[in-house]
């Protein structure tokens, strides 16, 4: 059971939610710090369920038909797994929840229950965002929110420039990768922004809220910015040259790859400048 439920997880996108958090800590000041270790393990696997064992259980009528899922792309469940998984979200997660409301300081207590809420939502009723176009992007912002809630319980005010420049970047992506899903998105009825606007009014879409993060980026790493618009400038032009569902299925490896890049490039001059002591601690 816990095998399966570690597979419904997702380990591969482990780093959207890894990442940012190493990332918020050494934002905030920090290279390395124990004060870490809860936040950083429940980003791990327990918030990972929460995000797709969650979606799993409301698309699986997508899901059966979707040949990308069954893979790393996603897990396909069967009926039985539903009860299995609500209840592993519950009990790696509530206690966590506890733990941080006690402890940690409002503002990233506040921040990390946004941050559960928008994904729960994203899939689930009543909000549903995934089935609301433009909404379902704008709910993908919560994947820059480590960047906001692990400074605010380290102690340290966040780096306003790099939260929001992730959030534009995560929506940007966000309709990226569902152009691989149109047709069984369309088909099932579920209307998400790239249903809506169609695989190269989609790719318009990423391309800008793409520039508006390379812009804000800017202002906080220039390295980064460049990285930012070369790797979504490809991504984006390879697609429109090909402007298929096929398409941007080959590409979805190269879309994993990005945050994997672009983090590297953060993190390896972040970690430089926090040991030589160029970046002042709060």
């Amino acid at each position: 059971m816990i095998r399966r439920l570690v597979e419904i997880s997702r380990p591969v996108l482990w780093v959207n939610t890894i990442g940012t958090t190493v990332i918020g800590m050494w934002l905030a000041g920090e290279l390395w710090t124990w004060a870490i270790i809860p936040i950083l393990i429940w980003v791990t696997f327990p918030f990972n369920l929460l995000i797709y064992g969650i979606n799993d259980i409301y698309d699986q009528d997508t899901d059966a038909d979707n040949d990308r899922k069954g893979g790393y792309g996603g897990a396909k469940i069967k009926p039985h797994e539903t009860r299995m998984i609500g209840w592993g979200v519950i009990l790696t997660n509530v206690p966590f929840f506890v733990y941080f409301a006690i402890t940690l300081p409002w503002e990233a207590v506040f921040w990390m229950g946004l941050y559960a809420f928008s994904f729960w939502q994203y899939s689930a009723t009543p909000l549903r965002f995934k089935g609301r176009p433009i909404l379902d992007s704008v709910s993908n912002t919560d994947y820059a929110f480590p960047l906001v809630f692990v400074p605010f319980a380290l102690g340290a005010d966040p780096v306003w420039a790099a939260a929001i420049g992730l959030m534009a970047w995560s929506m940007a992506k966000h309709v990226y990768d569902a152009i691989q899903d149109i047709d069984e998105d369309s088909d099932a009825g579920i209307r998400t922004t790239a249903v809506a606007f169609g695989v190269r009014g989609s790719l318009v879409w990423s391309g800008i809220w793409w520039s508006v993060s390379t812009l804000l980026f800017v202002l906080v790493n220039l390295p980064v910015a460049i990285v930012n618009a070369v790797l979504a400038g490809w991504l984006v032009i390879a697609q429109w040259r090909n402007p298929t569902v096929d398409e941007a299925r080959k590409l979805y490896r190269y879309s994993v790859a990005f945050p994997y890049v672009a983090g590297a490039v953060a993190g390896v001059q972040l970690v430089a400048g926090l040991t030589m002591g160029l970046y002042p601690t709060p």
